[in-house]
């Protein structure tokens, strides 16, 4: 097996984005949902590897980490990039600091940058701060997320707090002049004690500059742009990935489902949208224990299925609801509760032949593919839909759409079902 390359992303949806858009460049992708699999990848392929890190206390992520890194060493993986939310989603406590101490430590590495931002998406980052839909990160509807509210914009100072090594800025001004230029910028910066750069991001020639400035670095880290930016210039290089026109997949054969479990008010407008022409049950969980509401909507679901219209399950409440269920469960308490009803729900619906799975949210996508026990994945290219659209590898063939919480037009869950209706 030569596999030159890997993306470990810290959640299922993030791991999409990459594969998707690397998939459209025509770069083939073996999406990982268990590390059992790892040895089954094509000579040639990426790996992307999903995990849920993103919200794992540090130690616990940084364990993870090196046993993840350590099998990876194991098959021979060349190139390693650590991709993270674009909007850097962490807080003082949160784990992306150390990390990359880890990592840098593990590999002996003397700089590491961290480059998130995807101007694509209207997030970007300029002198350090990060702008998203064209306001301060901390001034947009992320500074209440209910897990990781973002106050700081600045984020330096963010990343500068979850580690005692020196940060440093990569500023736009400085990429702006070029690749040689910048280079010798952070060389320079290197000297006075820098080991850690934030790069700016304020469009994608900073990517590409960035890109190029570290693409020989064994570890890399950031977040889709500059993922998708570094391995189309390492597999332009020659020897060991191919590129191929992807081939069509096969339609999914069976019952239709969305499960929601992000809160943004996006995905509430979208889930709102679904239920106006659809089934939809909307779940507190505050009302009984995890077992008792998984059975009561599966049983609800045994009323439905047959009708050959699609349904659909929502554990995401509006600011009130939110505030109360996590003063009475805690944060982490509340989140996990939440995706583990919305799992369950979809092993049981597994279990009685549906084959069609929207989800929204990263932590909810991963709990749920997690319960399905799938652990590999085709990923579709990215489309007019976006990324996060896959197949299971095995022979059940499940269709899935897996999008976060804060991106997606309007009526994206009826539109990624139809999608999975045909070829």
């Amino acid at each position: 097996m030569s596999v030159r390359i890997a993306v470990i992303a810290d959640d299922f949806t993030g791991g999409l984005f990459v594969a998707s858009n690397l998939e459209k460049l025509g770069i083939p992708v073996f999406y990982v949902c268990d590390t059992a699999v790892l040895n089954e990848a094509a000579d040639g392929e990426v790996l992307v590897i999903a995990t849920r890190l993103r919200f794992m206390p540090p130690a616990q992520a940084v364990a993870t980490l090196d046993s993840l890194t350590s099998m990876l060493d194991r098959i021979g993986v060349e190139r390693i990039f650590y991709k993270y939310c674009s909007t850097f989603d962490s807080t003082a406590e949160g784990n992306i600091g150390p990390c990359g101490d880890l990592l840098a430590r593990k590999y002996g590495q003397q700089r590491l940058v961290f480059g998130p931002g995807y101007p694509d998406l209207r997030t970007y980052v300029h002198e350090g701060y990060m702008f998203y839909k064209d306001r301060l990160i901390s001034e947009s509807i992320k500074r209440s997320d209910p897990i990781t509210p973002m106050s700081d914009p600045d984020m330096a100072r963010v990343l500068q707090r979850q580690t005692a090594e020196t940060v440093g800025l990569l500023p736009h001004r400085v990429l702006h002049r070029g690749v040689e230029f910048a280079r010798d910028y952070v060389d320079g910066q290197q000297e006075k004690g820098v080991r850690y750069f934030l790069m700016d991001c304020v469009d994608n020639d900073d990517v590409t500059v960035g890109a190029t400035i570290f693409r020989h670095d064994r570890i890399t880290t950031g977040a889709d742009a500059l993922a998708i930016e570094l391995i189309s210039q390492w597999t332009s290089e020659g020897a060991g990935t191919g590129r191929r026109i992807s081939s069509p997949v096969a339609r999914a054969q069976g019952g239709e489902v969305v499960l929601v479990g992000s809160c943004s008010g996006v995905t509430l407008r979208q889930r709102d949208h679904f239920a106006e022409r659809n089934p939809m049950l909307n779940i507190d969980i505050r009302e009984a224990d995890e077992d008792v509401l998984t059975a009561r909507a599966l049983a609800w679901a045994d009323e439905k299925l047959g009708a050959g219209q699609p349904i659909g399950f929502s554990v995401a409440g509006d600011v009130v609801s939110v505030a109360d269920a996590q003063a009475k469960f805690g944060i982490m308490g509340a989140a996990r509760k939440a995706e583990a009803i919305l799992a369950g729900i979809a092993k049981g619906l597994g279990e009685r032949g549906v084959r069609k799975f929207v989800v929204s949210g990263g932590e909810t996508s991963g709990a749920i593919v997690e319960a399905l026990g799938i652990q590999s994945m085709q990923v579709l290219p990215f489309d007019e839909l976006g990324a996060g659209s896959c197949v299971s590898r095995d022979a059940r063939r499940i269709s899935l759409f897996l999008k976060p919480g804060k991106i997606g037009a309007e009526d994206v869950f009826s539109a990624a079902l139809e999608k999975m209706r045909t070829p």
